[in-house]
């Protein structure tokens, strides 16, 4: 059974930490691939005012991932209802995808908040999860975070300022377009 390990966002960009954590998490445990799930909307950041088009943070996503060994972009709940909820995807990913195990991966922050999640019962007594290293809470796995942040990456291309470093680079010019008088 190929395990997958399910990594939503709003990759608004997605950026190097975003990648690096993905292929850290890789390293670390028995998965075999990481989707990087792009959420249409997070239920809980309902008032995200700046989350670019659904597609156009898929398409950064899936450019930015190229050559990338065993991670990929995924935009499977973009056909889901929503808001998207963590549960209503997984159950639709085992009736779609049976040959796969899918692994829930969250940060520290997150599953701190955890018990806040829509069926976070039913995910645990059906999921496996990998909780990373975030803002000071422990994970299940050792993880050094990088020091970026979509909002920064945001704010830096407001400001004018240079993101070299922050994304890959063969989505440089694409950011600066696009988070451009956003």
């Amino acid at each position: 059974m190929i395990k997958t390990g399910i990594f939503g966002g709003s990759f608004n960009p997605i950026h190097v930490g975003h990648i690096a954590l993905a292929q850290e998490i890789l390293r670390q445990t028995e998965l075999d691939e990481i989707w990087l799930m792009v959420s249409p909307q997070n239920p809980l950041k309902q008032d995200a005012t700046d989350l670019l088009d659904d597609d156009l943070r898929y398409a950064l996503a899936q450019k930015a991932l190229e050559g990338i060994e065993g991670v990929e972009a995924c935009d499977y709940e973009f056909r889901l209802p929503k808001p998207s909820y963590t549960w209503t995807t997984l159950q639709h990913l085992k009736q779609d995808f049976p040959e796969r195990e899918f692994v829930l991966v969250v940060g520290g922050d997150n599953w701190e908040r955890f018990t806040r999640w829509y069926h976070w019962k039913d995910i645990l007594r059906n999921h496996r999860v990998v909780v990373y290293p975030r803002d000071g809470q422990r994970g299940t796995i050792e993880a050094q975070l990088l020091p970026v942040s979509s909002t920064e990456i945001r704010e830096r291309v407001r400001r004018g300022e240079s993101v070299a470093g922050l994304v890959p680079d063969c989505i440089i010019e694409d950011v600066k377009q696009l988070y451009t008088n956003r």
